[in-house]
């Protein structure tokens, strides 16, 4: 899935002001919906692992891997994914990500 976020979305104007950053929160909507759009609609859940390794600026464009994990959450049995942010239209072998969760086991 790819998507791009908008120099005038609303969460930008306070983070930074001068500098604006994709907000980590919408990185993780956007996770969220690429995980529904593949697999319906999903209860509350978890991101027990996530990791932010650079900055989304706006009007980047980025993509969301994901994959789905063999095993299920532990606590709860529902299914877990991996995914990650990745800045730009096409995946290189050497992408830049942006964000990542969780590490494989």
């Amino acid at each position: 899935m790819h998507f791009v976020i908008p120099a005038d979305h609303p969460c930008l104007p306070g983070h930074f002001p001068g500098r604006p950053l994709v907000p980590g929160v919408v990185l993780l909507e956007r996770v969220v919906e690429a995980i529904e759009a593949q697999h319906g609609p999903l209860p509350a859940m978890r991101l027990p692992q996530v990791k932010f390794v650079q900055p989304l600026l706006p009007g980047q464009t980025a993509q969301i891997e994901l994959e789905t994990c063999p095993e299920p959450d532990r606590r709860s049995a529902a299914p877990r994914w991996r995914f990650r942010v990745l800045r730009g239209a096409t995946v290189l072998a050497t992408g830049e990500v942006v964000a990542a969760g969780p590490e494989p086991a």
